[in-house]
């Protein structure tokens, strides 16, 4: 495959539906796509030599949901952040955190920062998960740090924006994914996305193979990436 992403970003949704087509509750949809689906895409992304993959594993506006739902996704986040982190770490993935940690457990948090510190020498493939994540909270975060630093309005670029967003060091997607049939982003990495090729699936997200990232990242092969310029050359 001629010209692979350096960034492949993935809204993961479905799990609740999933969980609801095969009579469980949606916590079971949230685990199995922690404990099956995760892992091999990461994989593949590795051995398509795709130097970044992201997440979208909670968002700000997910804390809408009930306190059952919530304690079972936080225990999912455990999982994840213990056996699954543990697993690609050892295979030299570096793991990055996008949002806001504060409103997590406690547990939680610091997990998230131990992972990040254990990995950060890694660097076969960088697994990015954002958790309480919202693009607008990001920005409005981004500019509270640029106050606080005490930068003039006159220095403020788009690269001044950009180096105080979660995704500071982190190239934009050059593809972002959404499972589960809805064509919006959400909110998914506003700054960053916008000149993203959008991929859109009604595949769920715990039955998304790798064999379907592939023929996500086959359809990205054949866009015409102009960046409001000329036609590439053919």
């Amino acid at each position: 495959m001629n010209n692979i992403p350096q960034h492949v970003a993935i809204i993961m949704d479905g799990n609740r539906r999933w969980a609801k087509n095969h009579g469980l509750d949606s916590v079971k949809g949230h685990e199995y796509a922690a404990k099956n689906a995760i892992e091999p895409l990461i994989e593949k992304c590795a051995q398509l030599k795709i130097p970044f993959v992201t997440f979208w594993a909670f968002s700000t506006e997910n804390w809408r949901r009930d306190e059952e739902e919530l304690s079972g996704l936080f225990n999912v986040f455990r999982f994840a952040l213990g056996t699954l982190a543990l697993k690609f770490i050892q295979r030299g993935a570096k793991l990055k955190i996008l949002g806001d940690l504060n409103k997590f457990p406690e547990d939680i948090a610091k997990k998230c920062l131990e992972m990040i510190s254990a990995s950060s020498k890694n660097h076969k493939i960088t697994v990015t998960f954002a958790l309480n994540y919202g693009g607008r909270d990001e920005i409005v975060r981004a500019v509270k740090k640029i106050i606080s630093e005490g930068i003039k309005s006159e220095e403020i670029t788009e690269k001044t924006i950009s180096e105080h967003l979660d995704t500071a060091g982190i190239p934009d997607p050059d593809i972002i994914i959404r499972t589960g049939g809805d064509k919006r982003t959400s909110g998914y990495l506003p700054w960053q996305s916008v000149y993203s090729e959008l991929y859109f699936t009604n595949v769920l997200f715990p039955e998304f193979t790798p064999k379907m990232l592939e023929d996500a990242l086959q359809d990205f092969t054949t866009r015409d990436r102009r960046f409001g310029g000329n036609s590439s050359p053919k």
